[in-house]
């Protein structure tokens, strides 16, 4: 590695440090070699430091109306600090750009991390079954995407992010092994398992092109092998055929979900 003057700035030592210490941490507690009983944190929004490792995109970006915002929000009495995605959807094409015919939609992921003297910056997730979030939904249609260090940059892992309680604090649990592997909105085949051992970023987008405004309230992402119940997950789950469309297979936990057919996955 070159010692160019990103590599002597002092953030680019002190990630370094700390991926150095988390490694350290990993081996030592021999986790490689056993069912991690921690979390792994993706993305904590604790602080207001936190909105600025996220990016926020809408067709906006290329001359729609629909607006987005994440903004920070304080620990109250009866709620955890947050990230609060909101905004309003406009279908409303955008003048003088005929090649636009598609417009409706939000998102936001958070950016890609600065590297270390390790190399680039990606979380490694294959030891854990499951992606949790803690979130206060609105009841409108998000969907989950993740973003791996694959051979096509452009690739999405998607999943619906189902609410069992709108306008509630809940924690959701999807297996990671139920992603859909997407390009452009449209399902990509073969149907390739996530690189879970190159995970670049993790985001949250509504697709559902209804105008109006939404509304979605996140405090955390992690990753982890305990279901809501307190349990922990034993054992890697094996990659399933063609999903179902919001059906729960046999002895599933109903926390857990399949995402819908892939001609409904729209970006």
């Amino acid at each position: 590695m070159r010692a160019t003057a990103q590599c002597l700035a002092p953030g680019f030592w002190r990630r370094s440090l700390d991926e150095f210490k988390r490694l350290s941490n990993t081996a030592l507690k021999l986790e490689a070699l056993r069912t991690p009983s921690s979390r792994f944190p993706l993305i904590t929004f604790s602080e207001p430091s936190s909105i600025e490792a996220c990016k926020v995109m809408s067709d906006a970006d290329m001359g729609g109306f629909s607006r987005a915002s994440l903004d920070f929000i304080p620990t109250k009495d009866d709620e955890p600090a947050h990230a609060r995605f909101h905004g309003n959807i406009s279908l409303e094409l955008p003048p003088n750009r005929p090649e636009i015919q598609r417009t409706g939609y939000a998102a936001w992921r958070t950016k890609d991390r600065p590297p270390t003297m390790f190399g680039k910056a990606l979380w490694d997730i294959d030891p854990y079954t499951y992606l949790a979030l803690r979130i206060k939904s609105d009841g409108r249609k998000y969907f989950v995407n993740v973003q791996t260090e694959s051979i096509v940059p452009t690739d999405l892992h998607q999943h619906r992010l189902y609410s069992r309680k709108p306008g509630e604090w809940e924690t959701v649990l999807i297996n990671w092994t139920e992603f859909v592997r997407t390009n452009h909105g449209l399902v990509v085949e073969p149907q390739r398992e996530m690189l879970r051992q190159k995970v670049r970023t993790v985001g949250i987008g509504l697709i559902d092109r209804v105008p109006g405004p939404f509304d979605l309230s996140v405090s955390a992402m992690w990753a982890t092998n305990e279901t809501i119940e307190g349990r922990r997950a034993t054992e890697k789950p094996q990659v399933s055929g063609r999903r179902v469309d919001g059906e729960l297979e046999a002895g599933e936990p109903e926390s857990i979900r399949k995402p819908p057919s892939p001609e409904k996955i729209l970006l």
